[in-house]
Formats: structure tokens, sequence, C-alpha cells
């Protein structure tokens, strides 16, 4: 999709031999990491979010969930389906955020409060 952002970080990841740990997904650091180590993980075929391919989405999650292993830490994994569900990229996506005690970042379906 000529104006999509991943689909543009996904062909100059190919251009210059970089396509990740797999051929059908790419993972980068976001311009904007929340916390150290955030990572997204993006199919390299354009899908505008989780419900629109659930077989990539599982593709996708499946290589986020290999990287979360590897790490061997607490993280969330984490996608979002519209813009009133936070989504800002309309390429399917999921973040890897790794946690730590005390590392400033609240989710708000939980009970933890901002210090």
């Amino acid at each position: 999709m000529a104006d999509c952002v991943f689909c543009s970080i996904v062909g100059e990841k190919r251009k210059a031999g970089e396509v990740g740990r797999d051929f059908d997904v790419i993972d980068f650091e976001p311009l904007n990491p929340v916390v150290p180590g955030h990572r997204l993980f993006v199919p390299t075929v354009h899908v505008g979010d989780a419900a629109d391919r659930p077989y990539i989405t599982g593709i996708a999650a499946r290589a986020a969930a290999q990287y979360a292993k590897e790490q061997g830490t607490p993280g969330n994994l984490i996608t979002s389906i519209g813009e009133e569900a936070t989504q800002s990229v309309f390429h399917l996506h999921w973040h890897w955020v790794p946690r730590q005690t005390e590392d400033g970042l609240h989710l708000p379906w939980t009970n933890q409060v901002k210090s």
C-alpha cells in the first residue's frame, strides 16, 4: 500500500537485506519506544488490523511471542483494532513491551496507579 508507513519500512528493509526474524514478519524499534526494548512486529503483507486477516495476525503474534520467549522477561504483547482502540498506524502490528517493577508504564485495565 503506497501511503502506509509500515509498508514503506518493509520495502526499505527488503532492499537492505534486513527482513528480520523471518520472511513473513519484520521487527524493529518504534520511533517512540515506551520503555527500553520495546519492539514492533509487522507482517510483510499489508493487513489493516488484527481482525482483517486472522491467519496473518496469528503469524505475526507467533513471531512476537517467540521473541518474548527468547527475552525471558515479563512483558506485554499488545495490538489494537481501530482508532477508538488507540490504533494509529493502520497496518497490523504487535507491540512487545518488556516490563519491570516500577517501570512507570501504567495500563488502564490494571490496578496500577501512577506514582
